[in-house]
């Protein structure tokens, strides 16, 4: 049984056939999806979905494309999200500078903002980081996020970034990307990482993983990953891709105190 750390299950693409993709899903061995909230609305619609389905589990956060949208209020509502009984982490959250959508020192501000709320609630934190490594690692010691855990979600820093984030305590999830043909160097860095800090997921709709590359992504499609960590991380014996489950999976409910 699998669990996907990072899915985007009330995306758009998912509206003709949401409770089926779900399905396909449980059929394919994934026993539990978190959903992630990336800003007010979709944070809300998170916690909308953990109480349709049992399984399900959600985040809350503003992700650094729409931090200039945060408003009056927005923290303030947040926090009552937060306080549902099946949010387990607070996110995703941190910078990108790739596409700058918000203005970096925006980013810098309000990431800053929304580790101090998640101290407040004392939930772990998923962190998203796109060319913005230095900056990403800096915050997180200046704001003494050890204290908090968390993932640093669709990992694809080089070497020095996953020691520093190892040596912060946070876990490494690993997405789609390590199947793709030009992720060589990305799969010789999931070698060196600890079999207890790594996760899998899909963040779905997104970075579809092969052999379905191209296509809308979904958390059946996690299992390619496992299958690509199995070989990465030189597990041997019939039942190699239940020694991944098994540890990918104690590892998310470790760190997302899921029952």
């Amino acid at each position: 049984m699998l669990i996907d750390t990072h899915t985007h299950l009330d995306d758009a693409r998912y509206d003709a056939d949401r409770d089926e993709m779900i399905a396909r899903a449980r059929d394919a061995g994934v026993e539990t999806m978190i959903t992630i909230g990336c800003d007010l609305a979709t944070s809300r619609a998170a916690v909308e979905l953990t109480e349709r389905f049992s399984f399900v589990y959600a985040t809350v956060g503003v992700h650094p494309h729409e931090v200039k949208e945060i408003g009056d209020g927005w923290y303030d509502d947040l926090r009552r999200l937060a306080r549902h009984p099946k949010i387990v982490a607070y996110g995703e959250i941190g910078l990108d500078y790739h596409y700058n959508y918000s203005p970096p020192r925006l980013q810098r501000d309000r990431f800053r903002e929304q580790i101090e709320l998640a101290k407040e609630l004392r939930l772990p934190i998923v962190i998203h980081t796109r060319e913005a490594q230095e900056d990403t690692i800096r915050i997180l010691k200046e704001e003494h996020a050890t204290a908090l855990g968390g993932v640093f979600h669709c990992f694809s820093g080089d070497a020095w970034m996953t020691k520093e984030a190892l040596d912060l305590g946070f876990y490494l999830s690993f997405s789609g990307v390590v199947t793709f043909q030009n992720a060589q160097a990305l799969r010789e860095i999931v070698k060196t990482v600890p079999h207890d800090r790594i996760l899998v997921e899909t963040d779905c709709p997104y970075l579809t993983p092969v052999p379905h590359r191209g296509k809308r992504n979904e958390p059946a499609y996690v299992r390619f990953v496992a299958e690509q960590i199995v070989d990465l991380l030189g597990l041997s014996g019939p039942d190699r891709i239940e020694q991944v489950a098994r540890l990918t999976t104690d590892n998310a409910r470790r760190l997302f105190n899921l029952p």
